[in-house]
């Protein structure tokens, strides 16, 4: 049995800046109705899959909890048969936690709080909707700038709207905007992305002005106003004489917000630190070692990148705009963070944590034609539930994944049991646990659903339930089909987490006040 670690300690290394990873291997559903504020949405039957990526170092200290399910032990074996070397499990769990810190709703807790934060310190400018349609059918040369990614805008935007991603506001802006006169709007779905987005062009000085759609386009559906539909138009990509303009406001604000660059040599020296660097930002032609994390997205929701609150944190960029910006951010949000100087070469022999690996068992693995030939198969889908709603093989059943040996008590014919997922990962990694608890074959599809489709097989969107599907939290603001009484409630929310932060206390953020004279 894993050791056991009590809320007060967990709590200490959050206040003291030391290095640890809390992970909720409930479902989705679950968390988001109530977790600690830096814990991570790390379903127990999708360990193997997710935890890698969150944790590359294995001897970072992992901390599992639920709250009451019976997960945690083997999610604390799960966790150490992947090679993590100090693994403990949550005294009392999420009640026992409740009991000494706050807990929070929803996803993306730290960075939506911060937001919050960052408007209430800095009373970043924002008109409500109906004051940004006004502004808009009187004047033709407003600038909208839609922060989110480009999937979220395509779905849905306002008028007039582009597509501009938060990391690329400074980058792109001044490509995009005609004049130092020209108002600028910058929207999101809800609220965090357009506070920070534009919040990011008042700190670095643009000479506009620059305004948030307040409450996003749930503010504008809130109104009444209609939304358009799958609309492509993207910022322009920056020319020569805009890249080099954005890059000396981006380096100013850095530089006052106290953003460290650093070269390939001092990059060496952190990797040969015991806690070593987290890389986290990505470009075209990137260095070993480095991983994809667009800018805005890394501030809006730094826990699908980050798995470890205290860790060091290194990002790169090939233009000197986007990696200082978002550096600028996450030194508020309370990480140590370093930019790599866009003109360093990195060293060959750089040492960077392996990524631990997780091999498919062969034991259990049938092909597409081998699933054909079974007599009296049920096929379980491990998939998560919007992902098995869009297309699943023909009679499938979907079932939880922390509580499969349930679901598959409830099917009926004694025949064998198939598991399949998107990839086949996540049904690999769960076949033997399922096997041993139940009597019955149970085999898992290589390749998982994916590999049927390549096979030239049909898919169907027909939905059967083992059990009711809690594995996704339906975000108020993300797609077209949001009830009202829930966008508001949303909103509503969101206005209390600075008071939360406060009775909190473990944050560490501090938002930093643009105090400069215009054009510094």
């Amino acid at each position: 049995m894993a050791k056991l670690i009590s809320a007060y300690e967990l709590r200490r290394h959050w206040v003291n800046h030391q290095e640890i990873a809390l992970l909720d291997v409930r479902e989705e559903g679950p968390y988001s109705l109530s977790h600690p504020l830096f814990a991570l949405s790390v379903p127990i039957s999708e360990i193997e899959q997710k935890l890698p990526a969150l944790v590359p170092r294995r001897s970072a200290p992992v901390v599992v909890y639920d709250n009451g399910e019976g997960y945690v032990d083997r999610a604390a074996a799960r966790a150490k048969s992947l090679g993590y070397t100090d693994v403990a499990i949550l005294e009392g769990g999420l009640a026992g936690y409740a009991r000494v810190g706050e807990v929070y709703r929803d996803v993306n807790v730290p960075s939506k709080a911060f937001g919050e934060l960052v408007e209430s310190i800095n009373h970043t400018p924002s008109l409500s909707a109906r004051e940004v349609k006004n502004l808009l059918e009187t004047d033709p040369q407003v600038v909208v700038l839609d922060a989110r990614r480009f999937e979220e805008y395509n779905t849905m935007s306002i008028p007039r709207g582009r597509s501009c991603p938060g990391g690329e506001l400074v980058y792109r802006v001044f490509e995009v905007v005609p004049s130092p006169e020209t108002t600028v709007v910058v929207n999101c779905a809800g609220r965090t992305r357009s506070i920070v987005g534009t919040q990011s062009l008042i700190n670095s000085g643009v000479p506009n002005k620059v305004v948030a759609l307040r409450n996003g386009t749930i503010g504008w559906t809130l109104e009444g106003f209609e939304l358009e539909h799958r609309k492509e138009e993207r910022a322009l990509e920056p020319s020569s004489q805009a890249t080099k303009l954005a890059r000396r406001h981006a380096r100013s604000w850095a530089e006052y917000v106290g953003v460290s660059m650093i070269d390939g040599d001092k990059l060496a020296q952190l990797a040969a630190t015991p806690a070593g660097p987290y890389p986290a930002e990505f470009a075209r032609g990137h260095p070993a070692g480095f991983s994809n994390a667009p800018g805005g997205q890394l501030v809006q929701a730094t826990d699908e990148w980050v798995g470890v609150r205290g860790a060091l944190l290194v990002l790169y960029d090939t233009d000197g705009v986007r990696a200082r910006m978002t550096a600028s951010w996450l030194l508020q949000l309370g990480w140590e963070v370093y930019v790599l100087d866009e003109n360093s070469t990195v060293p060959a022999d750089l040492s960077i944590a392996k990524v631990p690996s997780w091999i498919p068992p062969e034991a259990g693995a049938i092909s597409t034609e081998d699933l054909k030939r079974l007599k009296e198969v049920t096929v379980v889908d491990l998939a998560r539930s919007p992902s098995y709603r869009k297309g699943h093989i023909p009679g499938s059943w979907h079932a939880s994944g922390p509580e499969l040996i349930r679901d598959l008590k409830t099917i009926n014919n004694k025949g064998p049991i198939v598991l399949t997922s998107p990839d086949g990962e996540i049904a690999a990694a769960n076949a033997g646990y399922a096997r041993n608890a139940i009597s019955r074959d149970v085999f898992y599809l290589a390749g998982g659903t994916a590999a049927w489709v390549e096979a030239g097989n049909a898919v169907e969107t027909e939905t059967r339930w083992l059990s009711a599907p809690i594995d996704v939290y339906k975000r108020p603001y993300e797609g077209t089909s949001n009830a009202r009484k829930d966008m508001q409630g949303y909103l509503d929310w969101e206005y209390g987490l600075v008071a939360q932060l406060a009775n909190d206390g473990v944050s560490r953020f501090h938002v930093v006040r643009n105090q400069r004279v215009q054009g510094e």
